[in-house]
Order: structure tokens, then sequence, then C-alpha cells
């Protein structure tokens, strides 16, 4: 396999910032999804991906990068491999994702994660079915932690992996003629499923993306 993808969280060729199809009218909000999102038009050097409160009001400003509508418009194919390196938040409230997007589905979840879970990776496979909850604390899972994920969208089965162990596999894959947009993004829950930031709580915090690359 050669690497085909690697991000460049800076790059207008890549990247579409703020506007989504996964989000009503291309956002900037998306409370039908219980989030608290405000989408920003910012890049993010560093992969530095951050939610700021906004004066008077609920919602956060926050970070969304996506290819869909880029000039490169780089979409994600079956048996395509993704790696990452990320730092996970410590925030009530945040929500971080990296995930895919086409055409009102075409969803894989490489992950999920909420603060108030401590040690638990959501992945989810939204195009055949099939979803784990995974307790990662013995391979590193936690608030503030650096984890390696590594995620193969396998046309017969989508296989997941952080810091090298094997989280989950569906058995069931995205079939032979998928494909979809890249997503990376810090979303704000918005209380209903996990707890929102906290009146008093920072009015600013982030989650780290520090690598990503597509193998195929």
């Amino acid at each position: 396999m050669t690497t085909v993808f690697r991000a460049d969280f800076t790059s207008t060729r890549q990247w579409v910032a703020g506007r989504s199809s996964a989000y009503p009218q291309m956002g900037p909000t998306n409370r039908g999804d219980h989030k608290l999102d405000y989408l920003s038009d910012a890049y993010c050097p560093g992969g530095v991906f951050a939610a700021a409160r906004r004066p008077g009001g609920e919602y956060w400003n926050c970070n969304l990068l996506t290819t869909e509508g880029s000039p490169d418009g780089f979409q994600l194919q079956a048996d395509d491999v993704l790696r990452a390196r990320v730092t996970l938040p410590t925030a009530l409230g945040a929500w971080p994702a990296i995930w895919t997007w086409r055409d009102g589905g075409n969803e894989i979840d490489v992950f999920e994660y909420h603060p108030d879970n401590r040690d638990l990776l959501e992945v989810s496979n939204h195009v055949r079915g099939g979803y784990s909850y995974w307790h990662g604390a013995g391979v590193g899972v936690a608030p503030g932690a650096t984890v390696d994920l590594r995620t193969v969208f396998g046309s017969r089965s989508v296989n997941w992996y952080a810091n090298g162990a094997p989280v989950y596999s569906d058995g069931r894959g995205v079939g032979t003629g998928w494909h979809a947009y890249l997503i990376v993004n810090l979303s704000v829950a918005d209380g209903t499923y996990h707890p929102r930031p906290p009146a008093d709580g920072p009015d600013r915090f982030s989650w780290t993306c520090h690598s990503l690359e597509i193998d195929r």
C-alpha cells in the first residue's frame, strides 16, 4: 500500500472549513444531533481542533474540516487504511470525531469520544450496521491521552485498532463501491446524552489530531 493522503490541517486545497452537508443547510448549527456547534471557518494549525464559547448564548464556535467541496476533493475508498495519532480532550462537553460522509450517509465513525466516559471509544459502521463501545483503559485510553488509531475500511469488514489493540471488527464492511469524504471536527454535547460544558467551566477547549494518513 502507498500513502495517498497526508493531512495538512491548514491546507485550503485539502479541506473546506466550517461547512458540511452532514449539517442542516451545510451548518452552522446541528441541534437535531444534540450538538451546541456553531461552525467556524477557521483552519487548524498543528491539528488543534477547538471550541470556544460564544458570548450571550448556548452555542460554541467549533472547528470542522471536511474534504467535501475542497479543490482536491479527496474521498476514501473501500479497503483504504486510515492512520491517525490523536490527543483526547479533558473538558466535559467535548466531542471529537473522525468520520466519513457523502450524499446524506456513507458514514463510518473512526472514533468518537466523550471525557465523561473516560476510557470509552465509540466506533460505528452506519453503512451496513455495526458499532462498539470499547473500553480501552488497558491500552491507555483516557482524557488527555495520546492514542494511535488505525481503521481498515474493508469491503467485507471494517476493522478498528487503538494503540495496536483490536477494538472491533464488524464483519459487514462497506461494500466494493463505497466512497466518502473525510471529516475531522470537535463538537460540543448539549447535555442530552453527555454533559454539556458547565457554565463556570473553561470558555475554550480542544483536542489534537497530530497526524492523519490514508494508505491505499
